[in-house]
């Protein structure tokens, strides 16, 4: 049956896991001149940034979306560093109550920093004292019930939210439209990689070349916390096999060792594809009878394995269900039928 811890047991998940806290704080870049890719986000913010310092203004509200790993939680930690402003860490799930918004908002100081992940899942009654909190810097609290309650107006010190998320399409238009910076993280190149890799290498004092760096990043899924996760077991089987530097030969041996293939695939992605071609003829094959010959759970085949496989354009979702892709069946050394051609 399906383990719904086995996401956070791949080594090629993006998402976080707490094997990832203590390494990302350390790795975690503080200015931006050393945050490595991002180059329109970085460019932009500077701008923003620069002109909210010269007027002695917060930054307008920012939000900041796309795929998990890719350093939206770091980009915010390096905003308040720029604006040198306080910055108060919390996540969509934790606000609970309106007095949870309410406390963390009124102890924000002057042109401080309120960073919220995972603001797509707030709920719609904190969603709704965010709004005039982010527009007039003030909570509309309602005291007392029936005929006699009455709105206070509390008024907040100015500051600055800066909301992530990885499903921007599940945030309310209303609270989306009262972000005036919005900030698309788009995946990572190869060669970004390998410095982010080489970085971290340095950080964590370990010695690394330039091959063996770039081996890990182009093995990493694009996502620098793949990378630098991959970086730390390559590194433990340099240590025991007693090399003192990770080189090409060490990253491609370890990284075959633990099924993760030349473009970041694992064993489970090629299972998903092996048992579509072998049992369904490539498809389509419908999500629930996937879910069933993978003795898998069908929101995670949709959410977690199929969308990267869709990135490199090896698997389709059409009306009547998933099909393999000429790509797909070339990676796996497959022989394309004429109706995939």
């Amino acid at each position: 049956m399906f383990d719904e811890n086995m996401e956070f047991d791949r080594l090629i998940t993006s998402t976080k896991t707490m094997h990832d806290e203590d390494v990302e704080n350390k790795l975690r870049p503080k200015y931006m001149a050393d945050y490595v890719g991002q180059d329109k986000v970085k460019s932009l913010l500077n701008v923003y940034m620069t002109a909210a310092r010269n007027r002695n203004e917060p930054l307008d509200h920012v939000l900041l979306y796309g795929p998990p790993g890719l350093g939206k939680t770091t980009l915010a930690h390096i905003i308040a560093s720029e604006m040198r402003a306080q910055i108060r860490v919390t996540s969509g799930p934790a606000i609970e109550k309106t007095g949870d918004l309410a406390a963390i908002l009124s102890n924000i100081g002057e042109n401080g920093i309120l960073f919220i992940d995972e603001i797509h899942r707030l709920n719609k009654t904190i969603e709704e004292i965010l709004y005039p909190a982010m527009e007039d810097f003030s909570l509309d609290i309602i005291l007392g019930q029936g005929p006699s309650a009455r709105t206070v107006k509390i008024p907040l010190p100015k500051f600055t939210l800066i909301g992530a998320t990885t499903k921007s399409g599940s945030l309310s238009a209303p609270l989306r439209d009262r972000f005036g910076v919005l900030c698309r993280l788009e995946m990572y190149t190869p060669e970004e990689l390998k410095n982010i890799v080489i970085r971290s290498a340095s950080i964590l004092n370990i010695s690394i070349d330039d091959a063996g760096a770039y081996e890990i990043a182009r093995r990493s899924r694009g996502t620098p916390r793949i990378a630098n996760r991959l970086m730390k077991r390559v590194r433990d089987f340099a240590e025991v096999n007693g090399s003192n530097t990770i080189d090409y030969q060490i990253a491609k041996n370890t990284l075959d060792v633990m099924e993760i293939d030349e473009i970041g695939l694992d064993h489970i992605d090629r299972r998903l594809l092996e048992t579509m071609i072998d049992k369904f003829n490539g498809g389509p094959v419908g999500l629930e009878t996937l879910s069933a010959a993978l003795s898998e759970d069908a929101n995670t085949i949709e959410d977690v394995y199929e969308p990267y496989l869709m990135q490199l354009g090896y698997i389709m979702r059409t009306g009547r269900g998933r099909i393999v892709l000429e790509a797909g069946y070339k990676h796996l050394g497959r022989e394309v039928p004429p109706s995939n051609k």
